[in-house]
């Protein structure tokens, strides 16, 4: 049986080692068109400051490790067409073309940075932070660099302002929507505007940005307001899956492929997994684009023991997460009030200030809670946190969200108490004692 996996980090490798696991005398080949395997994306950012002190403690394993193991790890491989009637992948070795059959194939492209068609977007200095050559390439820039713009708003960009601060650069922040953090409702996000502004970041909300001026390396960021002076441009605006080539399978509305529980798209033999497939959301009950590492390993895993002829099921996603931003934890798990509304779902709003600890312990810090329940059954939705023992919270709900739990059931949990960690009543159960 010949295994061909495309990509070759987080779910093409988790799936290459079920294979390898389950099934005897397999062959498995995996074409990554970079030179890197199996790395941890998101540390990337922690590069930039030097809390991890260089881009190869990110790797988990190489080619070259895979390749003792028995699999056929080829590197500089780029995939251009799969004929699937045929079950073939072509594409180039460096200049040269290659052809490789299969009898399943798994797609783990993954997702690369957007960038939009800006003028001057050609320019030295401007930078995208998705893998460890980008990064880099970066830390190379920044050796003479006193002024940074980011642009972007989200995790990536945040994680990455905070880096840059760490190295005591100038910051400025531009982004077109009005405010930080777009995944977690507005009342939240004044949090996350107010922690970057103490932390001495330039915050620039309502600005469209049309281009870069410069003559060979960018000198400013032209807004549609204005016309901003920089060294160096970091664009964090988003990701698009990898997809081009497969065009012939059902795809979302971004290019994401559509797979079924088993990881299969719609043609036989074919699976895809990772940051290239929308995946199903459980709480909205439709598809939905959540493009996370852990995502990326448990579906790569999924897809693995199925194409090893065993049985496996991927539930879906909550949308959980969470990113540290200076003294802030954010967390998010579910949906928000806004997605409530585009779902056309009857809800109830619970807002919430406490304590992350016992309130006479010594450090307490505050923690802001934003919880989404439908209104008639009380069943919980969604959560959103802001401050400290976020990771803590968010957690919780995950897994009162995966039991399609209601607000009252909450207070039967039993949570750990001691005041170091909490407080007698957690801030979770004090929603759930006050609103149920």
């Amino acid at each position: 049986m010949k295994y061909v996996i495309i990509g070759g980090d987080a779910a093409g490798m988790s799936a290459a080692m079920e294979i390898l696991r389950n099934v005897d005398n397999a062959e498995i080949t995996t074409l990554e068109r970079g030179e890197i395997y199996s790395y941890g994306q998101c540390g990337l950012p922690y590069v930039i400051d030097g809390r991890i002190s260089s881009p190869d403690h990110l790797i988990a394993r190489s080619a070259l490790e895979f390749r003792k193991r028995g699999i056929d790890a080829r590197i500089h491989h780029e995939v251009q067409k799969v004929d699937f009637e045929a079950q073939v992948v072509k594409g180039r070795y460096r200049a040269e073309p290659f052809t490789v059959s299969y009898d399943k194939l798994l797609i783990a492209t993954g997702a690369s940075p957007t960038m939009p068609d800006w003028e001057g977007a050609h320019l030295a200095n401007i930078h995208t932070v998705k893998t460890i050559p980008q990064m880099n390439e970066l830390l190379e820039s920044l050796q003479d660099t006193r002024h940074v713009t980011v642009l972007g708003a989200g995790y990536i960009a945040l994680e990455v302002v905070e880096a840059l601060k760490s190295r005591n650069l100038q910051v400025r922040l531009i982004h077109r929507g009005k405010q930080l953090m777009s995944l977690i409702d507005e009342q939240l996000a004044e949090h996350v505007l107010a922690e970057a502004q103490k932390h001495g970041v330039e915050v620039l909300l309502n600005e469209q940005v049309t281009g870069f001026s410069g003559a060979t390396r960018v000198e400013a960021v032209i807004t549609e307001q204005g016309s901003y002076p920089t060294d160096l441009v970091i664009v964090a605006t988003g990701i698009k899956p990898n997809t081009a080539f497969a065009d012939k399978l059902e795809q979302w509305g971004n290019g994401a492929i559509i797979v079924d529980e088993h990881m299969q798209t719609s043609i036989p033999n074919v699976y895809a997994a990772g940051d290239c497939v929308a995946h199903f959301n459980y709480v909205k009950g439709e598809y939905d684009y959540v493009a996370l590492g852990t995502t990326a390993n448990k579906q790569g895993r999924i897809a693995g023991l199925n194409m090893a002829g065993k049985t496996a099921h991927f539930k879906g996603v909550a949308g959980t997460a969470i990113l540290k931003f200076f003294d802030l934890a954010i967390g998010m798990t579910g949906i928000t009030s806004n997605d409530a509304d585009k779902l056309g779902l009857a809800y109830d709003v619970y807002t919430h200030k406490a304590n992350h600890i016992a309130g006479y312990y010594p450090d307490v810090q505050p923690i802001y809670l934003r919880m989404v329940v439908e209104k008639n059954t009380q069943k919980l939705l969604g959560l959103q946190a802001v401050g400290a023992g976020v990771d803590k919270r968010i957690d919780v709900f995950a897994t009162a969200l995966a039991a399609e739990m209601t607000l009252p059931e909450l207070l039967d949990i039993d949570l750990s108490y001691s005041p170091p960690f909490n407080g007698v009543w957690d801030p979770l159960l004090q929603i759930a004692k006050r609103y149920s």
